[in-house]
């Protein structure tokens, strides 16, 4: 079930067609009893989906169906170590589960952790961001970028590669997020650790680097001027920056970016069974899914355009992800960041 990033699969969500059904109702699917689920009346999300983001996607479902949704967001990795705390207790706390570690989720899915749900619209999201069997179905594309400030790094001075980064003259200008917080940031360093070694986050280290929690505080820290660059963020976040006015610039690096799903899955034996399946049919709508491209995200969904000028991700080189080895892995892979950087 844990496979590689499958590159043609993600591309294709991104090269998207025509956005459509806009105005029509909500479609749910077949096995969807939303007699039931509005008689459930309510909806337990826990997610790591940037917070207006999941605001939008939030309301809009309440006004659509009437069944309100109590909404916990966190990081990826904190929303993990609550939910895993609470299965731990003998508790299911949440009805629905959107993170950005898909590696984890395909650990829970062997684990029985998920109701299989192949929704309307299962067929509109790519092999790679989806369980074949419908353990978990991506809600977005993350693209994992660097970013910077344009009025503050000059054209000719901004990097092009990961591996610029090392460079003594971006000392003091750059920010990246924690690994032990953001799922997104896990499946990075597990991946360029291995593909440049722990030697580049100790050069990094040396150019002093700054370490915050999650992605809204590196988008904070460039608007503040406290740092330039943005090291392997989610560029959903420059992209909302620039509609608010920020001159913000994204390098799609040349030796790579990374392309992420976040699953979302119904997880079994939750107070709200009904409503949970309503909610998850309804992430995959064409009506929630614009609401992605619409804050300058990807969706999911082959048939949803990108971004307005965003790059078509077919357009662009992904590096692979290696979701089995990097589960394996990920208490070393927080332990050795951890002693390079505290």
């Amino acid at each position: 079930m844990a496979r590689h990033l499958a590159t043609l699969g993600l591309a294709a969500a991104a090269a998207g067609l025509v956005l459509g059904g806009l105005g029509a109702a909500p479609a749910f699917a077949e096995d969807v009893d939303m007699a039931k689920a509005k008689q459930e009346g309510t909806v337990v999300w826990y997610t790591s989906t940037p917070i207006e983001q999941a605001n939008k996607l939030a309301r809009l479902f309440e006004d659509q169906t009437g069944i309100k949704v109590e909404l916990f967001r966190s990081g990826g990795s904190a929303i993990l170590r609550r939910f895993y705390q609470e299965l731990s207790a003998g508790r299911v706390g949440a009805d629905v589960l959107t993170t950005s570690d898909p590696a984890a989720s395909n650990v829970m899915a062997e684990k029985g952790t998920f109701v299989p749900f192949k929704p309307v619209g299962f067929d509109k999201i790519p092999d790679a961001a989806k369980d074949p069997d419908g353990n978990w179905i991506g809600q977005r594309l993350n693209l994992i970028t660097i970013y910077m400030r344009g009025d503050k790094v000059a054209e000719a001075d901004r990097p092009q590669k990961w591996t610029d980064l090392t460079d003594p003259k971006y000392k003091g200008q750059m920010v990246m997020t924690d690994p032990s917080f953001t799922s997104l940031q896990l499946s990075v360093v597990g991946t360029l650790s291995q593909k440049l070694g722990w030697d580049f986050y100790q050069k990094l280290a040396d150019n002093d680097i700054m370490i915050v929690q999650g992605n809204q505080q590196v988008s904070d820290n460039l608007k503040r001027g406290e740092r330039l660059i943005a090291v392997g963020a989610l560029d959903s976040y420059a992209a909302q920056d620039r509609l608010s006015g920020h001159e913000i610039v994204t390098v799609y690096p040349k030796d790579g970016t990374f392309v992420i799903p976040s699953p979302t899955a119904v997880v079994k034996g939750s107070d709200h069974p009904n409503a949970a399946k309503a909610f998850a049919a309804f992430m995959i709508s064409p009506d929630a899914q614009k609401i992605f491209p619409a804050d300058g995200g990807y969706s999911a969904r082959i048939d949803v355009d990108p971004p307005e000028g965003g790059p078509k991700v077919s357009d662009l080189t992904i590096i692979p992800v290696d979701y089995a080895a990097l589960e394996k892995q990920a208490s070393k892979i927080k332990d050795q960041f951890n002693d390079i950087f505290r």
